[in-house]
């Protein structure tokens, strides 16, 4: 089930999904898992690198990786699945294969593979959560890493076992490694976060995992 329930057009969305939040408890304050970064990065380049991650609402998710330093862009979209289908009604449906994602452009002379990594598992989102992310329900809110290359496969694979073995988390991580090409999704989900402050979904699931961000890496926030 989507966040917004059934597939609505934007203007809809909003007032259901306040609807919906009015009538919940307040969200619990959200702190970052203390992890250890991982033992092994993908080395620094010259060129833009790009990560794609998915992990739940990708409002939330955007809003977090546009404040780490050394990333020059976000995306909100969709990976695992076809081009045909690549629409929020579509992939509300939980029918399609899709994920919500986010594909980061970086520079990686500032900031490593590796580090957004530790930034995804720590705070972005949950990685023990099943095919869910807090009030959002489905397949396409899985905890999911979209590798771009071997390199970024290999680091992936192994900072997920690095963790592991710590048992840095009291459940076990379900992340998956995937593939799949990212399609962007509709403008109006493009931003959401700094377009819409005040929408009751920001400001009870969203705001609280920034401000747990900027806590936990102030060294990383911009």
């Amino acid at each position: 089930m989507s966040k917004f329930a059934v597939p609505l057009t934007a203007a809809a969305a909003t007032l259901a999904v306040g609807a919906f939040l009015v009538s919940s408890a307040p969200a619990a304050a959200e702190r970052a898992v203390p992890i250890a970064a991982p033992a092994h990065d993908v080395p620094a380049a010259d060129q833009p690198h790009v990560a794609v991650f998915a992990g739940g609402c990708f409002w939330g998710m955007e809003a977090v990786f546009e404040r780490v330093k050394g990333v020059t862009n976000v995306t909100a979209g969709y990976a695992g699945g076809g081009a045909g289908d690549a629409t929020y009604d579509r992939v509300s449906t939980e029918t399609t294969g899709h994920a919500e994602a986010v594909r980061i452009t970086y520079d990686p002379k500032r900031v490593s593979y590796g580090t957004l990594l530790r930034v995804y598992f720590s705070i972005a989102h949950d990685p023990t959560q099943l095919n869910r992310q807090g009030p959002d329900t489905g397949p396409s809110y899985r905890s999911a890493i979209f590798p771009q290359n071997p390199a970024q496969r290999a680091v992936a694979a192994a900072y997920i076992a690095q963790l592991s073995a710590a048992r840095s988390f009291p459940r076990p991580i379900v992340t998956k490694l995937e593939t799949g090409r990212f399609y962007p999704a509709e403008a109006y989900h493009q931003n959401f976060y700094d377009k819409n402050p005040n929408h009751p979904y920001i400001v009870h699931w969203d705001k609280p995992k920034v401000a747990a961000f900027k806590a936990a890496f102030p060294q990383l926030a911009s």
